[in-house]
């Protein structure tokens, strides 16, 4: 007999979304880090925007949202900015070695985690949700972009 009162399909979807999402933090954290500083991290890595403005619209993010977070991960020497030499209000944001270093610590910790997520889950089942996902955002928004933040996890990039 249906269900005479289905659960809507955007609800489970917020509910998974938000576990894994708390769950994905916490993995992040555990590895000293953030979902922010691990967005921008890998944008520095594997899509190498060159200014402030490239940066925030690569991880998603108001330019004066990313400027609070890089102004933290300067102080913790993990990234450098300095100004365009042709135009000096143009900052350029670059990696250090530290900043390498909490990159591959995090992107292990990201790694493990998504191992996690498919632990149980045949390749098939991940291709189907994939589609799925992909079709759902496509019913409401516009789709993910092909150069996604973390496009470099899957060595695709």
């Amino acid at each position: 007999m249906p269900d005479p009162f289905p659960v809507p399909i955007g609800l489970r979807l917020n509910q998974a979304a938000r576990a894994v999402g708390r769950a994905f933090d916490e993995a992040l954290a555990e590895a000293g880090g953030s979902l922010p500083v691990w967005l921008i991290l890998l944008n520095l890595k594997i899509c190498r925007p060159g200014t402030q403005r490239e940066l925030a619209e690569a991880v998603g993010i108001r330019e004066a949202t990313l400027t609070h977070h890089l102004n933290a991960m300067d102080a913790a020497g993990l990234i450098t900015r300095t100004r365009d030499a042709g135009n000096r209000r143009i900052q350029l944001v670059q990696l250090t070695e530290a900043g390498e270093t909490v990159f591959l610590r995090l992107r292990q910790a990201a790694v493990a985690f998504d191992e996690q997520l498919r632990a149980g889950v045949a390749e098939a089942e991940i291709a189907t949700l994939t589609t799925l996902l992909t079709r759902l955002t496509a019913n409401v928004a516009e789709p993910p972009s092909a150069d996604s933040p973390w496009a470099g996890l899957t060595g695709s990039h």
